[in-house]
């Protein structure tokens, strides 16, 4: 990628899912696609508010603690995934950290009120599993090698 290994840490990839098998396919993917980010799995929003918590803290003037993205599920056991993006976004240290819903609502009023609430990305799961690893691989590459992130 032509990037100096030492001028760049590779980020963690944040995955707030809580289907078990779901978890398992993202991961899966990101691997099959030859990302070496770090992923980090949270199945509820409490745990990924704690990991989150911890990332802010650790967070350097440069960002270097934080994810470099979050794929957020819209259906958590303990909370909306929207909720939970609204509360990101109101978080000053993560404010530039890319947040894309990985869903299986198609709704046009939820993708709506993703996008409001400050999703950079919305993602319906696909139905075929090859559909889905393909489009979780290529969104995880395009958000840790591609995009370049906001830092304050």
């Amino acid at each position: 990628m032509g990037i100096a290994a030492d001028t760049m840490k590779i980020a963690e990839i944040l995955v707030i899912e809580d289907n078990d098998d779901h978890r398992e396919l993202v991961g899966e993917a990101f691997e099959d696609a030859g990302l070496t980010n770090p992923v980090q799995m949270a199945a509820t929003a409490k745990d990924a508010r704690s990991y989150l918590a911890r990332c802010a803290e650790r967070e350097g003037a440069n960002g270097d603690g934080l994810p470099c993205i979050i794929l957020l599920d819209i259906q958590l056991p303990d909370a909306s995934g929207l909720e939970l993006l609204y509360e990101i976004r109101r978080n000053p240290a993560l404010t530039g950290v890319p947040v894309v819903m990985l869903t299986v609502s198609d709704d046009a009023e939820t993708i709506n009120q993703a996008y409001q609430s400050g999703a950079n990305s919305y993602l319906v799961k696909p139905v075929r599993f090859q559909d889905f690893h393909r489009m979780v691989g290529e969104a995880g590459l395009y958000w840790a090698l591609v995009n370049r992130p906001y830092r304050p």
